[in-house]
């Protein structure tokens, strides 16, 4: 937080995602594979609130390479997944901010997932 991570390099900036990755804290993890990991967010904006991450510390989704292609598709099939885990059948929102304008606070991307209750049109 804080830190302008368009003059860093990609490896240069761990983040507090680093260390729900590597459990040096705590998190309630509710699903992990090989690419991936999804844990509820500490400061919930729904009833439901998860946040999928990709193991890999690509900072933000403008930041994703065209060979991301089948991790960025594997998180969003994850998100659908722990949704439905969640018992979310009436439906969720998914959303990803990407920087400053986007309102991005953790330069790791991160997928929230938001359900629970009827969503509000527009956003923002």
């Amino acid at each position: 937080l804080g830190i302008d991570h368009k003059f860093l390099p990609l490896d240069a900036a761990p983040t507090i995602f680093s260390k729900v990755i590597d459990k040096s804290i705590p998190a309630d993890i509710i699903y992990e594979d090989h690419m991936c990991l999804a844990f509820r967010d500490i400061s919930p904006q729904a009833p439901v609130h998860f946040l999928v991450i990709p193991r890999t510390p690509i900072p933000r989704i403008s930041a994703a390479e065209d060979a991301d292609a089948e991790l960025l598709g594997h998180l969003l099939v994850v998100a659908k997944n722990v949704a439905k885990q969640e018992s979310l059948s009436d439906g969720y929102r998914v959303v990803i901010n990407d920087g400053k304008h986007g309102a991005q606070s953790v330069y790791h991307l991160h997928v929230h997932v938001l359900g629970g209750r009827q969503m509000k049109w527009p956003p923002g």
